[in-house]
């Protein structure tokens, strides 16, 4: 077996950076021109609203079920732990602080990169395979702004959307455990709730949060999707590269923010 010198595994590195920034450098350009360019054809708003169906209203049953089935680990999983100490009341304080600052924005963030976010990029994937991104740009229109920029607003709107939803069908679902089967006193689980979740601490800070989420993980997706190579192979390996890069950069930056919002900095 060949072994590989020094100066070879130093160059091969070097090539891996360059790759990497000159990727990031095609996905800033390619993110600025889809969003800043001019419009060049079609009806904005009716594009807008069709994907928001796709990647909005098609990805709200996966939301509302893993919402409330989390919800409901949440409620059980902290008054076993409460308990203990005798403070099974708060689990409505503990099971709304939890989705608001964390789970929320996190799970939605993943399941839209893995049900959303990968369609995206194998439909713009299949696009480029077949020449329809091609024949757009024969025909004078920017494929850009006709194909990608509606599925980048869509993707921006729609997930804060849903990681609202998420966490109000999963304090439901906490309730519902807590209240129909635990036996914690309602009054004391929405009481408690109430008087521990900041507006500004929690809710404004998990929405920020989902933006943020929204934002990179729809770009990723469709960047993938117009830059993978137009075989079936290719497709699929970009399809891949969303889901891992997407769920890689929701934990990241979510380690980040939690930093900037609640560490003491």
């Amino acid at each position: 077996m060949r072994r590989t010198s020094p100066l070879e595994r130093l160059r091969l590195f070097g090539r891996a950076g360059i790759d990497v920034v000159a990727t990031l450098g095609r996905s800033v350009l390619f993110l600025a021109h889809a969003v800043f360019g001019r419009s060049s054809a079609g009806k904005p708003l009716q594009l807008l609203i069709k994907q928001l169906y796709s990647v909005g209203v098609l990805s709200l049953a996966i939301i509302v079920v893993s919402g409330v089935f989390i919800g409901m680990v949440l409620a059980l999983q902290g008054y076993n732990i409460l308990v203990s100490y005798g403070s099974e009341q708060a689990v409505g304080q503990m099971v709304a602080l939890t989705l608001l600052r964390e789970l929320g924005p996190v799970v939605t963030a993943l399941l839209f990169a893995g049900r959303a976010g990968s369609a995206l990029t194998a439909e713009i994937g299949n696009m480029k395979s077949t020449e329809q991104l091609s024949s757009l740009e024969m025909i004078g229109v920017d494929p850009l702004k006709y194909i990608v920029a509606p599925r980048l607003w869509a993707g921006f709107i729609s997930m804060p959307l849903l990681a609202m939803i998420f966490c109000v069908v999963g304090i439901w679902g906490g309730a519902m455990v807590a209240v129909d089967w635990l036996g914690v006193y309602e009054g004391s689980f929405w009481a408690n709730m109430q008087n521990s979740v900041s507006f500004y601490d929690d809710v404004l800070n998990g929405v920020i949060k989902s933006i943020v989420f929204a934002f990179v993980v729809t770009w990723i997706a469709v960047f993938q999707g117009y830059d993978c190579e137009p075989t079936s192979e290719g497709i699929s390996r970009a399809t891949t590269r969303t889901v891992v890069y997407a769920s890689l950069a929701v934990l990241g930056l979510d380690f980040i923010l939690t930093a900037l919002m609640f560490g003491d900095f």
